[in-house]
C-alpha cells in the first residue's frame, strides 16, 4: 500500500470518528419509554411486532410504542421501561 493510501485511510478513520462519538454520547443520556408516545409520534417498532418504523403508532400512550426520552424522566412521564411494558402487555401478575 503507498503512502496516500494510508493516509487518506487513516483521515477516514478519524473523521467517521468525529461523528460516532457524539451521536454515542447523545444516545446515551437519552432511554427507551414505553407508553408515552402519541398516535404517530413513536419512534420505532413496537413490542406486538406490528410495524418496524416510526409514526405508525394508531393510538396514544399505547404501551407497546416507545419514544426516546432523556433518561430518568420516563416514569415521571408516565410511561414504563421495556420489561414493565411486556408484563403490562401480557397481563402478568408482575404488570405493575
Amino acid at each position: 500500500m503507498n503512502n496516500n493510501a494510508i493516509i487518506a485511510a487513516a483521515i477516514a478513520a478519524t473523521v467517521s470518528l468525529s461523528f460516532i462519538a457524539p451521536m454515542n454520547a447523545h444516545a446515551a443520556s437519552k432511554e427507551k419509554c414505553y407508553g408515552v408516545a402519541k398516535a404517530g409520534q413513536n419512534d420505532c417498532a413496537n413490542l406486538a411486532g406490528t410495524h418496524s418504523c416510526a409514526a405508525q403508532s394508531k393510538v396514544d400512550n399505547d404501551p407497546g410504542e416507545w419514544k426516546l426520552v432523556p433518561a430518568g424522566t420516563c416514569t415521571d412521564l408516565g410511561g414504563y421501561s421495556k420489561a414493565d411494558a411486556e408484563a403490562l402487555l401480557s397481563n402478568t401478575p408482575e404488570a405493575l
